[in-house]
């Protein structure tokens, strides 16, 4: 497999505005997602590993009741990537399930 490339700022901007819900902070991908409680944040993050798994691309996430905030990056391409995208993109949908 190709290793990923980071992309440059006018990518992550031009994705970034199609990705309801996340921001740049600290050049990572960031977003929290409020639930109504501790079993269905517990729910988004059991189906947001298994996405992460198949597309071997972790995230970096903390969790507090209802509350999970992820950042995402890719340490091999020092920066934001596509699988970055590709994932915030598979979580907000599971967010919405």
């Amino acid at each position: 497999m190709a290793r990923p490339e980071k992309l440059d700022d006018a990518s992550v901007a031009e994705r970034l505005a199609m990705l309801p819900g996340w921001t740049v902070a600290e050049g990572k991908l960031r977003r929290a997602f409020q639930f109504d409680d501790f079993v269905q944040a517990f729910a988004f993050m059991t189906a947001s590993a298994l996405r992460a798994e198949k597309l071997d691309h972790h995230p970096e996430w903390f969790n507090v009741y209802n509350r999970v905030v992820v950042e995402l990056t890719t340490h091999d391409a020092g920066g934001i990537s596509e699988m970055d995208f590709v994932l915030a993109s598979a979580m907000n949908a599971i967010a919405e399930e």
